[in-house]
């Protein structure tokens, strides 16, 4: 079974949101995404400044195995995103919900359907 930690709220596509109470979240893809795509060689970030609707393609994780777009689960602004990833990719591996995360969205609409961790985990569990 996966990590999934309790205080995140999770996408259908497999990101994980983290509230940052200041209008903001941070965002980066699960324990389950990760150990799906293995070994993380690549991860093509987006632009700070750019706007996203919920569910627009925002970033691309290319793996050993294959490549995958990371879909935005809020939509507003991104304000801030994960230099260290470009030269150490394989962290999203290895701290997919620490030192692996991807970027930050500053928060104009929250109209996303985010699960808790008990529902997403079991949405991981019918899809098996």
């Amino acid at each position: 079974m996966s990590n999934t930690p309790e205080n995140l709220r999770y996408a259908r596509s497999h990101e994980w949101v983290r509230d940052d109470g200041d209008g903001k979240v941070t965002v980066g893809i699960t324990d389950h995404a990760q150990g799906e795509l293995g070994d993380v060689v690549y991860v093509e970030l987006p632009e700070i400044g750019r706007q996203v609707a919920v569910g627009e393609e925002i970033s691309v994780v290319e793996s050993v195995k294959a490549a995958s777009d990371i879909y935005a689960p809020v939509a507003g602004e991104v304000v801030a995103v994960n230099e260290d990833l470009v030269d150490s990719p394989e962290t999203v591996n290895a701290e997919p919900y620490e030192g692996g995360w991807m970027f930050q969205i500053a928060v104009s609409d929250d109209n996303s359907e985010l699960l808790d961790a008990d529902t997403y985990v079991a949405s991981l569990d019918a899809q098996d």
